[in-house]
């Protein structure tokens, strides 16, 4: 498979580089502890979203969901963890993150939006990355378990579109994911010298 005939992936400018999946295949213990932070960060996300905007209810309803469901995926891949021996340990993060926290806008209603748009664009990039690590993956049963997630994360950048189509305009929406999904490409035009689900 070639870059250019990988799957397009919803709300995404640029798909994964064939170089990321050969990174991440030849480092999978890294990989997978950096997925298990990739999880607890997302929980604590949609965590802190909820106590940002305790009045708007469908979004304090559906991240209540979304956070449960990803403490559920951190706890599945420490237990791949420890089936592996790999101790929990710190990573230092790629400028993914960092890269898109800095595109939010920092004065509401702008920083709701960009906060729902930025955790879909994520939940999203995730959605396809564990799909190329369930297809490429040489160990089958951790492939399968790769694949078993991909719905969820699916849903998940569902869930945060349908929040910004519910609270603002959709051409507004539209507009402003645009914006953010090419400075989402942009940070990971460049390979990250450290593996990582974001890098």
């Amino acid at each position: 498979m070639t870059a250019t005939s990988l799957p397009t992936i919803k709300f995404l400018q640029q798909p994964t580089s064939m170089d990321w999946v050969e990174q991440a295949i030849a480092n999978l213990d890294t990989i997978l502890l950096d997925h298990s932070h990739c999880e607890r960060k997302a929980a604590g996300v949609a965590l802190n979203l909820m106590f940002r905007y305790p009045s708007s209810s469908k979004l304090v309803r559906s991240l209540t969901a979304i956070a449960q469901e990803e403490l559920e995926h951190f706890e599945l891949v420490n237990q791949w963890l420890d089936r592996r021996g790999i101790a929990l340990a710190p990573l230092s993060a790629p400028p993914y993150a960092a890269g898109l926290k800095a595109q939010i806008r920092p004065q509401e209603p702008d920083r709701m939006l960009d906060s729902l748009l930025i955790s879909g664009l994520i939940e999203a990039r995730s959605h396809e990355r564990l799909g190329l690590l369930g297809t490429h993956c040489p160990e089958p049963e951790l492939a399968k378990f790769y694949r078993s997630l991909m719905a969820s994360e699916a849903r998940h950048y569902g869930i945060y579109w349908t929040l910004a189509t519910t609270y603002f305009d959709r051409e507004i929406v539209n507009a402003r994911l645009d914006a953010l999904a090419q400075t989402e490409s942009e940070l990971l035009a460049t390979l990250h010298p450290e593996p990582r689900i974001h890098s």
